[in-house]
């Protein structure tokens, strides 16, 4: 194949789970192109460079296979490489993520009504002052 679509690709390289995800994510600008946005119906090539939101992270990774056929993972992951750029950068903002919820402060259940009031107290004294 010389050229597929690239909701079909992303759809056979398992970044998508269905084609209609797929779309609606490069509709919605999540997906770019050589860092440009691109419809659905764009058709890539071999070497061409995507950059993926998923969730909180960007990957951006060379295509080197086309396909429009879903395989299994181990074929999946060969259709594309990562940069090392983009390896580095997820791993940096995931340890800052997990960082940052040091601070946080889940409880383990719900409150119960005397709490729910000294909350709502509290919240009254704040907004006075």
């Amino acid at each position: 194949m010389d050229k597929v679509r690239i909701d079909k690709w992303l759809w056979a390289a398992r970044f998508f789970k269905t084609r209609s995800l797929a779309k609606q994510a490069i509709e919605s600008g999540k997906v770019q192109v050589d860092g440009q946005r691109v419809k659905p119906s764009r058709e890539i090539e071999a070497s061409a460079m995507v950059t993926v939101r998923q969730g909180w992270d960007d990957k951006t990774v060379e295509v080197l296979g086309l396909t429009d056929q879903r395989r299994g993972a181990p074929e999946a992951q060969k259709l594309y490489r990562e940069s090392h750029a983009s390896i580095e950068l997820r791993e940096r903002r995931a340890t800052e993520r997990k960082a940052g919820l040091g601070a946080f402060i889940v409880s383990e259940h719900k409150p119960n009504k005397k709490q729910r009031r000294q909350i709502h107290r509290f919240r009254r004294i704040m907004d006075e002052d």
